[in-house]
């Protein structure tokens, strides 16, 4: 068996991690590229969304590689991400490519089902030793996320932004060598201190902007179009509703890490707005930009898939939110056609709005909500 898995941005890194402390022999696709996202689009349904084409563009390229198998996630509900792994196992058998599929997902709620999924990802290794590589893997993404809060604060204030690139990018390979939790651990303090040795702008503050959205397109930099990376070169600190640790500890572990607490409280915060699930992450979407509100950030950013319909609803309802905490807000919706200039230019123009609105004493602040099509 020569397993695989769609790439979603660094999840690539814990993933990895926990397939070699198992000895599986597995495959990780070609980086996210233009050649995939081509490949996807032209084996996908016209309407399907961003990251299933990349998924399926992922998976083609893994299969040239050898790979036989291919691990999802899952979902319920309206979203229909939770359909992505059965769709994609056909687009493959059409194509002529057999490749045997394993959800890993909580059936009806049971993490005792979703460790016989596991059991046989692994192939049928000693659950002492499924224990310590979902435990290994798991301090890789909690790291991983360490790395990008650092990222997200060094890049406005430093006055050579691409060194902290540099910096990120050595990181990223760090962690994916480490091989104890010693090491892995090495890595974070590590590239905190060459962070930190960074040279900073001086009297300089930067604006705060939140980012929410649906889950793939704020962890994926090409799919985002690497809009973090552009507004911390602009001087804005970044920060997201969702991060993949968080994520994997809600999604796969059923919130089992109570240290994480960011979606019961999203909803919680969303209950005015929207008070029940209307699948993916809507109500994350709608709790993190109410979060983000009563922080006083400057502005959100709302990045979602065209045709995403748990976002499409949390679009319809953002403009309350914005004006009920006086934030302006920016609803990027991304698809195939999407290019990097176009949304540079819209990022340069939402920036100057915030910077000119800070400038303004609160009470004369206009509040602004833009949706935005990319495509052409």
């Amino acid at each position: 068996m020569k397993v695989t898995f769609p790439h979603m941005g660094n999840m690539w890194i814990p993933v990895k991690a926990l397939f070699d402390y198992l000895e599986i022999e597995f495959i990780v696709p070609p980086p996210n590229s233009k050649h995939t996202l081509s490949v996807g689009t032209q084996h996908s349904p016209e309407g399907a969304c961003l990251p299933f084409k990349l998924n399926v563009g992922n998976l083609i390229d893994a299969a040239k590689l050898g790979a036989d198998t291919f691990v999802m996630t899952g979902g319920v509900g309206p979203c229909r991400f939770g359909y992505y792994g059965e769709l994609e196992r056909q687009i493959l058998h059409d194509l002529g490519i057999e490749m045997e599929l394993i959800i890993l997902e909580p059936p009806e709620g049971s993490l005792l089902g979703l460790a016989k999924r596991i059991k046989q990802a692994a192939s049928h290794k000693p659950w002492i030793k499924i224990l310590g590589a979902v435990r290994f893997a798991y301090r890789k993404a909690v790291a991983m996320d360490r790395i990008e809060d650092l990222v997200h604060w060094a890049r406005p204030r430093a006055e050579q932004p691409l060194a902290i690139e540099t910096i990120y990018r050595r990181a990223q390979t760090e962690l994916n060598e480490a091989n104890n939790s010693a090491a892995i651990e090495h890595v974070v303090k590590r590239t905190r201190e060459q962070v930190l040795a960074v040279p900073r702008k001086q009297d300089f503050t930067p604006v705060k902007v939140g980012i929410v959205g649906e889950i793939y397109t704020l962890l994926d930099p090409f799919a985002s179009l690497d809009i973090e990376r552009h507004l911390g070169h602009l001087g804005v600190e970044v920060d997201r509703s969702i991060y993949l640790s968080g994520w994997i500890n809600e999604h796969i572990f059923q919130g089992v890490n109570r240290a994480y607490k960011e979606v019961k409280q999203y909803k919680q915060l969303a209950h005015p707005f929207l008070a029940h699930s209307v699948g993916g992450h809507g109500q994350e979407t709608v709790g993190g930009t109410v979060e983000f509100g009563r922080q006083e950030f400057a502005g959100v950013i709302h990045l979602l898939p065209l045709s995403c319909m748990p976002e499409i609803v949390a679009a319809s309802i953002l403009p309350n939110v914005g004006r009920q905490y006086n934030l302006p807000v920016m609803t990027l919706y991304i698809d195939e056609q999407s290019g990097q200039a176009g949304v540079l230019t819209r990022l340069e123009a939402f920036v100057d709005l915030i910077n000119r609105r800070q400038s303004q004493p609160s009470c004369e602040r206009e509040v602004r909500h833009e949706q935005i099509v990319f495509g052409g």
